[in-house]
């Protein structure tokens, strides 16, 4: 099996390193305090300039066509810098990819040169709501057909990017009598159309430059033309686009797990302690060693997940299984690095503390690692059954 990475490939991810390093590095301390939105968002418009809010989309919609395992190395090392950006990034690209999945070709035409281009900021991926986290299937949120126009109510949760999102992608219910899960459709929604409401943006305990918001519906008038794929067919485009998500979020974690162990790692050359560098220890050493290695692991799972899905093969169970372990062994690799750290890793002056909050979500959101465990579980099951 040959595991090296294309020209293209290594070129996006030497252009993420580079920029990471150069733009996003030097102030993702001061965004993770001030929250800064217009220096956020510069460097979002930065990062759509060079292509990387249309990694796996189409150049004939305006992306850059360079596949998923592209995306995820390029998550990878903007999430190293800053996870704020990386997600944002990252949920942008899956809204993009649900348009080009299931949109037609006017939508397709319409909208994603202006996700791809940078018109529109960001892009809102609208599902989870109060009652309907880890059960999308029992949203509550509603799209009455009447006349040419759909009238949306309800509301959704925890939605990365809202405050500054142009074009929301929404689930909605639009038969209540079907069974659970067979009566939901997709909408294309921007953000301008009246009966929107976006709450202000909760107080987090991580990733806390990326905007979360609650987005409310209220009488929300759209046209016929804004729903996407078939009508009651929604939830399966919904269960699809969170596989590739999960990816990403994947990615994500990797990133902030690398970066925490590579700033310890550093660390332990430069500190002494009982007249010796802490490098020399070997319990120390055991403990880099271990994290390593799961964090090459995850990254072997994520490629293998990425380029199952880019073959177009059947690649949920992969996607979930890199994302349960890369979520679950970035975590432990940020605590280990903050204990390799000492009394310094507690301090905020150091960037650990920030890695160890950022992390934390990415065993919880695009499905828990429990809700992981569950779809491949089904999975294995289904393959004797």
């Amino acid at each position: 099996m040959d595991l090296s990475l294309s020209e293209e490939q290594m070129m996006i991810q030497d252009m993420a390193r580079k920029f990471a390093e150069s733009e996003l590095a030097p102030v993702a301390a001061q965004l993770d305090e001030h929250q800064d939105q217009s220096l956020f968002l510069c460097n979002l418009a930065k990062l759509t300039e060079l292509g990387f809010m249309g990694l796996n989309i189409k150049a004939e919609y305006g992306g850059v066509e360079a596949g998923t395992i592209a995306f995820s190395l390029a998550i990878t090392e903007i999430a190293k810098a800053c996870a704020s950006t990386a997600v944002t990034t990252s949920v942008t690209n899956m809204v993009a990819e649900v348009i080009q999945a299931v949109g037609n070709e006017e939508q397709k035409h319409t909208y994603l040169p202006k996700l791809c281009g940078g018109e529109y900021k960001a892009g809102g991926f609208c599902l989870t709501e109060n009652n309907a986290g880890s059960d999308p299937a029992g949203m509550q949120t509603t799209a009455i057909k009447d006349g040419d126009n759909y009238i949306l109510n309800g509301s959704k949760l925890y939605i990365t990017s809202a405050s500054f999102a142009d074009l929301f992608v929404v689930w909605a219910v639009t038969d209540s009598n079907a069974p659970k899960g067979k009566g939901i459709s997709c909408f294309l929604v921007e953000a301008n159309t009246p009966g929107i409401t976006v709450a202000k943006a909760e107080e987090k305990m991580g990733q806390k430059a990326s905007p979360t918001n609650e987005v409310h519906f209220e009488n929300c008038r759209i046209p016929s033309s804004a729903l996407m794929g078939l009508e009651n067919k929604g939830f399966s485009v919904a269960v699809g686009e969170l596989a590739g998500g999960r990816i990403g979020i994947g990615s994500l974690a990797l990133g902030i797990g690398k970066a925490a162990m590579d700033f310890a790692r550093q660390h332990l050359l430069e500190r002494k302690q009982f007249g010796k560098p802490l490098a020399n220890f070997q319990g120390l050493q055991w403990m880099l060693a271990e994290r390593y290695t799961e964090l090459e692991a995850a990254r072997l799972l994520l490629m293998q997940a990425a380029y199952t899905k880019d073959l177009g093969q059947p690649f949920g169970m992969a996607a979930s299984m890199a994302k349960l372990f890369a979520s679950e062994k970035a975590n432990k690799a940020c605590y280990d690095a903050l204990q390799l750290m000492g009394g310094a890793g507690y301090i905020k002056e150091y960037p650990l503390e920030r890695y160890s909050r950022d992390v934390r979500v990415t065993s919880i959101y695009e499905g828990t690692s429990e809700i992981q465990k569950v779809i491949i579980a089904r999975e294995l099951l289904k393959q004797v059954s």
